[in-house]
């Protein structure tokens, strides 16, 4: 049986060729995937263990929690605690580290890096270990800084030149006095640093005389542990911690690799995807074999051979060609993931200088998933052809499914369907969080009820398309009969499809119907015409609001200002904003009182106010950060969203008990209203300064568009590799129908059927194959996208579903191309077939 097995192989080799193809393209995923999350978190580990070289243990401030009506007092960092650590036994020397965001312009005025990734720190003294200056000196004075070699690289900065800079708002322009080099992962991935001397950078990034963290590195013979616990010994225990630096290269290992592992499970789940749509292709490819054999497979029953030997045999070929398929799409997933890897580049990103990574894991995952998938597909072909009693099979080339089996497959899919949609109808009751698990669970099982009801479902969907066929006369009569003829190949064909246009569809449903509500969201509650903010999102300096009040044509104008209050023993934030302006800069709907903020008077939003218990007239004491207690009472609830939410307090009435004022964003209305010449006034007030974003209502909008086509467009191109599976599907059945039907090729080429009309009923039959599954396809994601945008609206009120319908078209003429396009090679070998070779076949 294992010979009979190989010897097929060998014998359908052509036939074989598309299933190799969809799951070495799988596999290629599965491993591209690993390799490429894996060299990357193998080199920003070792990039970032490099940086720990100079820390033994490192220093950090003891967080405290607050507790009765109080806010805890933070401890610091402070000069004496850096003399103490320095002065233990055991240490040979102590670092203060400053750290912070620091927003640079490149030579055009644009923003260096993306803002998250743009930092700024401290030069320890004149040599720091941490940071080795390859040109120039080190920096002195407010006016100097150092920029490491990456980002003068990229920006053409060299020693000498003036750059320009900001850290909370009002822009500085210093000198650069030196170029280090530096493992910092933020550079690696695109960002940049740059360094002040200490004092500067407490200033300018923290506060006068305090650090972030101190570095201590141990004397020789002191291991980490033993300067851990001396330091420990030495400095207060309830306003500091101590970590030793290889347990601090540890836990940004673990980081690394968290922070990689969502990236390797999203494309993981698409690589499923598209083996899972390959299972199609591979079981279709063994049913037609085995039905072409049915005949020999009878005679080996008949000579001796058992169900179960028969079966095994089946699974010996899918072993062979899921094996082949393995290999090889392991080799074409390692070039996948170098070539991501270099790709990265192109995106202004870099990575780290590190080998490629190809694990033993790596290697077995993929050929586990190419021989697993293949063999499984197979198993239910297999085990069906060994059912057949072999006079029965010797008789009837293709032994036709039973009533009985059809009743039973349409009754199941039916039970499968109805629980799922009822499943998913009852996830869309719930609240955001509470229906994810019953949705996914209830999409799940209709995705398969549907996949089962599928030969049910192409009858009356195909027959819709009758008139339309009837215009190309009988090639279009033959195309249709062709497409019921066997429905369940149709089904397994055009799910393949279906399933890939069913998750597009759903994700751009899901996403217009957002991007709409954030739209509608940003119209009724902002008032104001523009919002200033750090690019980074930090905070802003108060000088910015100042600077704004003063420039002309403003009209309106509040800082919006976030701190902590204690608030009937829990800690909350609270908003302080220009009482006599905020009303002229928002207008969020009221559900009771006044939008009225002055003095002692707030506003509060429904959600905080039905957790609190507090309506129109409530009073409440609040406790600030200097210790204060104030009695606030609730002039006005509203109804809150994600731009306007949370207590509103009076600026006047927050900021004297403010440690450290700063403000998140600044709301500002003008004379002329929103346009160019308005934004380029105000950026011109405020320096041109490349940390600063100044946005009107569409400029926010269009921000959270652009992260929404940015996520699609990245989700089309995963998903692209599911339908490219699904082609090679069409592609493979199209060309085995042709193969089995060579016989009856030949005799409508023989009645007067020329060649032109045998490729026109192939091309139909697979244009009508492919729009049955783009009709599924597109039906089952709206259905999903509404479904999903339930959940969304419980949360997100102005949520309404917007059908893309320009979208859907273009995805249905898609798929009638993909149709049109996968019968080109089988339409062409169908017209070409001999006609009395094929009259003559079997």
């Amino acid at each position: 049986m294992f010979r009979t097995a190989l010897r097929n192989v060998f014998a359908h080799k052509a036939r074989l060729l598309m299933t190799v193809l969809a799951v070495m393209l799988g596999v290629a995923f599965v491993s591209g995937t690993l390799v490429f999350t894996n060299t990357i978190t193998d080199a920003y580990q070792k990039s970032s263990a490099k940086g720990f070289d100079h820390v033994d243990v490192a220093v950090r401030a003891e967080g405290r929690e607050d507790t009765g009506d109080t806010l805890a007092e933070q401890p610091e960092l402070t000069q004496a605690l850096l003399r103490k650590a320095e002065g233990v036994s055991g240490a040979r020397s102590a670092i203060g580290v400053v750290s912070g965001f620091t927003a640079l312009a490149d030579k055009d005025g644009d923003l260096v890096g993306n803002g998250f990734q743009s930092q700024g720190g401290n030069y320890w003294g004149t040599h720091d270990p941490r940071y080795p200056v390859t040109e120039g000196r080190a920096p002195h004075g407010e006016n100097e800084v150092l920029l490491d070699s990456e980002t003068a690289r990229r920006t053409g900065y060299h020693v000498g030149d003036t750059v320009r800079m900001s850290v909370d708002g009002p822009v500085l322009s210093p000198r650069v006095t030196g170029i280090f080099t530096t493992d910092d992962g933020n550079v690696a991935a695109g960002g940049s640093l740059v360094l002040f001397d200490t004092p500067t950078a407490q200033h300018l990034l923290g506060k006068p005389g305090t650090y972030d963290e101190i570095d201590v590195e141990a004397a020789a013979g002191t291991s980490q542990r033993e300067l851990r616990a001396a330091l420990g010994k030495a400095l207060p225990a309830d306003a500091v911690e101590t970590t030793t630096g290889r347990q601090l290269a540890d836990d940004q290992a673990e980081a690394i690799a968290a922070s990689m592992s969502g990236l390797k499970q999203g494309l993981l789940v698409f690589a499923g995807i598209a083996l899972f749509v390959g299972t199609f292709i591979i079981a279709n490819t063994f049913t037609m074999l085995v039905a072409q054999r049915t005949k020999e497979l009878a005679l080996l029953r008949a000579v001796g051979a058992s169900r179960r030997q028969v079966t095994r045999s089946v699974l010996i070929e899918a072993f062979v060609v899921g094996l082949a398929a393995a290999l090889s799409g392991l080799l074409l997933g390692i070039g996948i993931g170098a070539g991501l890897r270099a790709l990265i580049g192109t995106f202004g990103a870099s990575v780290p200088d590190g080998p490629l990574v190809v694990t033993a894991g790596t290697v077995g995952a993929a050929l586990a998933v190419g021989v697993v998938v293949t063999m499984l597909a197979a198993w239910l072909p297999g085990r069906r052809a060994a059912k057949i009693p072999p006079v029965a099979a010797m008789n009837s080339l293709h032994a036709k499914a039973t009533t009985k089996s059809l009743v039973v497959r349409n009754t199941l899919g039916s039970l499968l369907a109805g629980a799922g949609v009822a499943a998913v109808l009852y996830a869309t009751t719930l609240s955001g969080s509470e229906g994810r698990a019953p949705m996914g669970f209830g999409a799940v099982l209709l995705v398969i009820g549907v996949f089962v009801l599928t030969p049910l479902l192409s009858r009356p969907l195909i027959a819709a398309s009758a008139p339309v066929l009837r215009i190309f006369g009988m090639s279009g009569k033959l195309a249709r009969q062709n497409s019921v003829r066997n429905p369940r190949r149709t089904a397994a064909t055009a799910s393949a499809l279906m399933i890939g246009l069913t998750l597009i569809t759903g994700l751009t449903v899901i996403a217009g119907s957002l991007q709409g509500a954030i739209d509608r969201m940003a119209a009724s509650s902002i008032r104001a015409d523009y919002v200033v903010s750090m690019a980074n999102g930090g905070p802003l300096s108060p000088k910015v609001a100042e600077q704004l009040a003063a420039t002309d044509g403003v009209t309106a104008l509040s800082p919006l200002r976030n701190a902590p209050a204690r608030i009937n023993g829990e800690t909350e934030n609270v908003t302080g904003v220009d009482g006599a302006d905020i009303g002229r800069l928002t207008a969020p709907t009221m559900d009771g009182g006044s939008f009225r903020v002055e003095g002692t008077r707030i506003v509060v939003d429904d959600d905080m106010a039905k957790d609190q218990g507090w309506k129109v007239g409530s009073r409440f004491t609040a406790a600030f950060e200097d210790g204060a207690r104030k009695t606030l009472t609730v002039a006005g609830v509203y109804q809150g969203n994600e731009m306007v939410r949370g207590i509103m307090v009076d600026n006047a009435t927050l900021t004297p008990h403010l440690d450290d004022v700063s403000d998140m964003q600044v709301m500002v209305s003008t004379s002329g209203g929103a346009s160019e010449k308005t934004k380029d006034r105000l950026e011109k007030a405020l320096g041109d300064n490349p940390g600063i974003s100044v946005q009107d209502k569409q400029d926010i909008s269009d921000s959270i568009a652009q992260i929404f086509t940015l996520m699609l467009n990245m989700l089309y191109g995963l998903l692209a590799m599911a339908v490219i599976v699904a082609v090679l599907g069409v592609v493979n059945t199209l060309a085995m129908s042709v193969f089995e039907r060579a016989q009856e090729i030949g005799m409508l080429r023989a009645i007067g059927l020329d060649r032109r009309g045998i490729k026109r009923m192939v091309r139909l039959e697979s244009l009508v194959i492919a729009l049955f599954g783009g009709v599924l396809g597109i039906g089952l994601g709206v259905f999903f996208g509404w479904a999903a945008g339930e959940l969304f609206s419980s949360s997100l009120p102005t949520y309404e579903l917007a059908l893309p319908w320009a979208r859907m078209a273009l995805f249905l003429l898609l798929a009638g191309l993909v149709g049109v396009l996968a019968a080109l090679w089988p339409a062409r070998r169908a017209a070409r077939l001999n006609m009395l070779t094929a009259i003559k076949s079997e």
